[in-house]
């Protein structure tokens, strides 16, 4: 996982975090997939990611290298770092997705107001008006805009499934070709997403800031 020898008894062993001559552990690359030694796809087993986590956690805690080389407690450090990080991003959905993205080359960036999907306008606009007249003090406003959080979670739950879909589309893609048009659908649904989301959190916050 490093520069493909030891550091410490020069072998060649480019794929192991731990020398499989001496046992040595190596420095550590950032690549969250070969870090935990899974195949590049969207679709995981968590409980597989799990069972890997906590077995990478009990090898690589620090307190196992106090009396280890400071290369080696160094090595330690980052790697423990990788794997918390590492963890955090492959089990959420989301994140694992924006995370092939990023290294496909893919701008995932806030969402613009150009990305704003045509087919919410509407729906935007008037919860945009249920939004004002709450903040004005109208409490008749509160139970459509209920409503409106109501309809508005279901269309996030709607592209949940959408990209559970997208991603076996993405992992058994035989072309780059087709590889990066099912990038390209994932990154679309995934500003439609966040715009959705941001909606959301907009509306759990003018209700909750004026309770009944």
């Amino acid at each position: 996982m490093g520069t493909g020898y030891c550091w410490r008894c020069g072998g060649s062993d480019p794929e192991s975090l731990f020398c499989k001559y001496c046992n040595s552990l190596q420095a550590p690359i950032t690549d969250y997939y070969n870090f935990f030694g899974l195949p590049k796809k969207l679709t995981i087993d968590l409980d597989d990611l799990q069972r890997r986590f906590y077995n990478l956690s009990r090898s690589l805690h620090p307190d196992h290298y106090t009396r280890a080389t400071p290369q080696e407690r160094q090595y330690s450090l980052e790697a423990t770092s990788i794997l918390n990080d590492g963890y955090r991003i492959l089990r959420d959905p989301v994140q694992r997705a924006e995370y092939i993205l990023k290294e496909a080359g893919f701008d995932i960036g806030e969402q613009r107001s150009k990305d704003v999907p045509p087919e919410l306008l509407e729906e935007v606009f008037e919860l945009n008006m249920q939004l004002d007249e709450l903040r004005s003090g109208d409490e008749d406003a509160r139970r459509p805009l209920e409503e409106s959080r109501e309809r508005f979670t279901g269309l996030q739950q709607d592209v949940d499934r959408q990209l559970v879909g997208l991603f076996l589309a993405y992992d058994s893609a035989r072309s780059p070709e087709a590889a990066h048009k099912a990038l390209a659908d994932i990154r679309a649904v995934l500003n439609r997403r966040r715009y959705i989301r941001n909606l959301l959190r907009e509306v759990d916050k003018e209700l909750t800031a004026r309770p009944v």
